[in-house]
């Protein structure tokens, strides 16, 4: 069983996509003879040709409007945006039209598009670099929003996202991308998690923690923190953030009777505050106390020099936890 760095587990889940099916291309700024520069597609414009891995100008409206016209034509493409804070000069091609003309076509146009987009914080970079606008997305009736969290995700999921009928942003954590971890390259299609489901990577009794992508390894690093004090969480990967699998979670919470989400995007009008929505819904004779969330600020995206004071860190997490514990 290989191990391999998120990054890399990416590049081969794209690798085995593209040998696959000759519908699959790649299109992005810097992806070809550079590799991207989180080098996710080095190598594969060696293998696969310039035709199928497109160094594409700086011009992210260009990249997205040319991948939905390609998608209506038979393609697959797979278009990478640099960085999450350079999506929005193609918002507009996203949400109004990649995510409505299956809709719009009353679902006799399909537009397999995956767009890839490293987010979080965490490497000391600036604004446009660092965001987490999934939320701006997974408002978008239409999208499906993807984040995997490990290794072995990294490369099932970017497979089962090109293989989707519907267009897919799939979510890259970028503090994440040199985590190495083993990945599982031999299982076949019904052993392999479904895109959007759920999965309890650490049962636990006193309280559920919910994270993905960036933040999932911070929320079981609190559980180990948590385990230190005699307090036993269980940690969700959410995986999905457009569909929610709201039945993995609601069914830990049963069992727990709380909740903390845990996410880098800001709380306000985050995706936890959709998460705790449901769950209040649908378990609320379950629930020993309000449902936590821990995030960013409601502010812009610091300077990279106090960025650690923005983003979630385990004391936040922890904090949270004995608030819900001692309600």
């Amino acid at each position: 069983m290989p191990r391999l760095a998120i990054g890399k587990a990416v590049n081969a889940g794209l690798r085995a996509a593209m040998e696959r099916d000759p519908r699959v291309l790649l299109m992005g700024e810097d992806i070809g003879a550079l590799g991207g520069v989180f080098r996710v597609t080095d190598g594969l414009q060696k293998d696969f040709g310039e035709h199928r891995v497109l160094d594409t100008p700086l011009a992210e409206a260009g990249i997205v409007g040319t991948a939905t016209g390609m998608a209506l034509r038979g393609y697959r493409p797979v278009c990478e945006i640099q960085f999450n804070g350079f999506v929005f000069p193609a918002f507009s091609q996203i949400v109004t039209q990649l995510a409505k003309l299956r809709a719009r076509s009353r679902g006799q146009l399909t537009v397999p598009v995956v767009i890839r987009m490293p987010i979080g914080g965490g490497i000391g970079s600036v604004e446009h670099h660092s965001e987490s606008p999934e939320v701006l997305f997974a408002h978008t009736a239409g999208l499906r929003v993807v984040t995997p969290s490990n290794s072995h995700d990294a490369y099932w999921m970017i497979q089962q996202a090109i293989a989707s009928a519907d267009p897919v942003l799939f979510l890259e954590p970028e503090r994440r991308y040199w985590e190495k971890g083993d990945v599982d390259t031999d299982l076949g299609p019904g052993e392999v998690t479904p895109l959007h489901k759920a999965r309890v990577l650490r049962p636990g009794t006193d309280a559920t923690v919910v994270a993905y992508g960036p933040t999932v390894r911070l929320a079981l690093d609190a559980a180990d923190a948590a385990a230190a004090e005699g307090r036993d969480l269980e940690v969700v990967d959410l995986r999905s953030i457009s569909p929610l699998d709201v039945t993995t979670v609601a069914d830990s919470v049963r069992r727990t009777g709380r909740l903390v989400v845990v996410h880098e995007a800001p709380t306000f009008h985050g995706p936890g505050a959709e998460l705790a929505a449901r769950i209040q819904e649908s378990c609320f004779y379950s629930l020993e106390a309000p449902v936590k969330r821990v995030g960013g600020f409601h502010l812009p995206y610091p300077v990279a020099r106090v960025e650690e004071h923005y983003l979630p860190d385990v004391d936040r997490v922890l904090d949270a936890v004995d608030a819900t514990l001692a309600a």
